[in-house]
């Protein structure tokens, strides 16, 4: 009788072990799907970033009704984003007054460097820009149709309403890129070169004896985008 037992026991629990491993042997359909996707940002970059080494302009022993011509300073769209760009002009003198001075620049921009006769042909124009004419006009018959003009002078009254009240410090938007001033949106691969000449009046007295006159030009760039805003605004 007790082996009988035993013997059923035994056949009993091997049964519920066999009834166990099936409960994990049964399989059901089953699939999936998904995908990936990477998005990188643009770049929006002037000049990789760097100030310009290049001065706006030197001299030394200027006087009165003489022009000094500036340097070529070159701007370039170097990020892979288009952008539109504020140029500002800030100068002071550090004794007498701005009245004195005035302030012409003309700026060309391409996507191929224009050959050396254009930039001489510049010159020529900025030096106009003193004589009495400030009109925006082609530089050439030779220039390139890839070659954008502007020019512009500051001077008199205009200089006057520019600066502070004590007259030796002022500043002045050259162009601010946009629907209203396009010559001032650097496509990528762009490049905008720009020459500021410095005039004396004849009239400057013996008060600007000595007088030490310094300048910044100041570009900064922002997105084309609608609501994008200057980094200071």
């Amino acid at each position: 009788m007790k082996k009988t037992k035993k013997f059923l026991l035994g056949t009993a629990l091997a049964g519920a072990l066999v009834a166990s491993a099936g409960l994990g042997t049964y399989s059901w359909f089953t699939s999936e799907t998904q995908a990936q996707g990477d998005m990188e940002n643009g770049t929006l970059q002037i000049n990789n970033g760097s100030d310009i080494e290049t001065p706006i302009f030197s001299g030394k022993k200027f006087t009165p009704s003489q022009l000094q011509y500036g340097n070529w300073i070159t701007l370039s769209n170097s990020g892979d984003l288009n952008t539109h760009l504020k140029a500002t002009y800030s100068h002071s003198v550090d004794k007498a007054s701005l009245e004195e001075y005035e302030v012409g620049y003309i700026a060309m921009k391409y996507t191929t460097a224009p050959d050396e006769d254009i930039y001489e042909d510049a010159k020529i124009q900025l030096a106009n820009l003193f004589e009495g004419t400030t009109n925006e006009r082609p530089l050439s018959a030779a220039e390139p149709e890839s070659v954008e003009v502007v020019s512009g002078i500051l001077k008199g009254e205009q200089a006057k309403a520019m600066m502070d009240t004590a007259g030796t410090s002022g500043e002045f938007v050259m162009g601010e890129g946009g629907e209203g001033d396009p010559f001032w949106s650097l496509n990528e691969g762009q490049y905008i070169d720009v020459m500021i000449g410095i005039k004396l009046g004849e009239h400057a007295g013996n008060e600007y004896q000595g007088a030490k006159y310094g300048a910044t030009f100041k570009v900064n760039a922002k997105q084309t985008d609608d609501g994008a805003q200057y980094e200071n605004d």
